[in-house]
């Protein structure tokens, strides 16, 4: 028995990062999952690993309000239903701010912000339909802090935990739990394009973050998993931090 037994769950950026191992954890806990990106040739292999039964690749813009109703017909299509979402596509750009063009702020407003809204609107009435849900959007620890270089992600990150709440507040009623992950310094593509190996990035983050390492992608996806599965049935409207101690203060020494 898996904690996940019966449920549909589609997850945006599911291709690598995160949200690969989201898929991965997922499945493994008995769902079946929807992968959705645009890295066409990875997340066409994950699916292909995970098995026909189990997963399908939809190819997602999820900037694009069609692109998401022509993900929702494909999971209705393969699985029947869709109960749970993960938000977990996103990108970051390093820029101060006063050197940020216009078009990349708003490029990461589109995928970031944009993508988690259309998300919600586009698979909160699916989930309704069948029964109830969850949703899982994926935040940061500069979510509730600041950090330099990093503004316009920053922005969006915030402006996700107020959808976060809100739609906690709108969608109760209608038996869907809404919360979000903020992860701090994990070890993805995303953070780290160049891939460096872990020891190198756990020199790096030693004396920033308490547990003196880098996290691992396979750590936010437990989380996911359980603010995914019943184990979480009371809580919604919550940010979960996620980042080895680094929000609770510098260290020192």
């Amino acid at each position: 028995m898996g904690k996940l037994d019966g449920r549909v769950v589609l997850i945006t950026g599911a291709a690598r990062g995160q949200g690969e191992q989201e898929a991965r954890l997922f499945a493994a806990e008995g769902a079946k999952v929807v992968l959705a990106d645009v890295l066409d040739d990875q997340g066409e292999a994950l699916a292909k690993e995970l098995g026909e039964g189990v997963a399908r690749y939809v190819r997602l813009d999820v900037g694009r309000e069609d692109d998401w109703a022509g993900a929702v017909a494909a999971a209705r299509e393969a699985f029947g239903h869709v109960d749970g979402l993960v938000n977990n596509a996103g990108i970051l750009r390093f820029n101060e701010l006063v050197s940020t063009p216009l078009e990349e702020f708003q490029q990461i407003i589109q995928v970031n912000q944009i993508g988690a809204f259309l998300g919600i609107k586009s698979v909160a009435p699916e989930i309704e339909a069948a029964g109830g849900g969850t949703i899982v959007n994926t935040a940061s620890y500069t979510a509730l802090t600041g950090m330099h270089c990093v503004g316009a992600y920053a922005a969006t990150k915030h402006a996700i935990l107020g959808l976060t709440r809100v739609a906690a507040m709108e969608l109760a009623a209608k038996r869907i739990r809404v919360n979000a992950v903020c992860p701090g310094a994990v070890d993805t593509p995303m953070s780290n394009p160049g891939g460096a190996d872990a020891a190198a990035l756990d020199a790096v983050y030693r004396k920033l973050v308490p547990l003196g390492r880098v996290g691992q992608p396979e750590e936010v996806a437990r989380l996911a998993l359980f603010l995914t599965s019943e184990d979480s049935s009371y809580i919604t409207g919550q940010p979960f931090v996620i980042d080895g101690g680094w929000l609770a203060g510098v260290n020192l020494f």
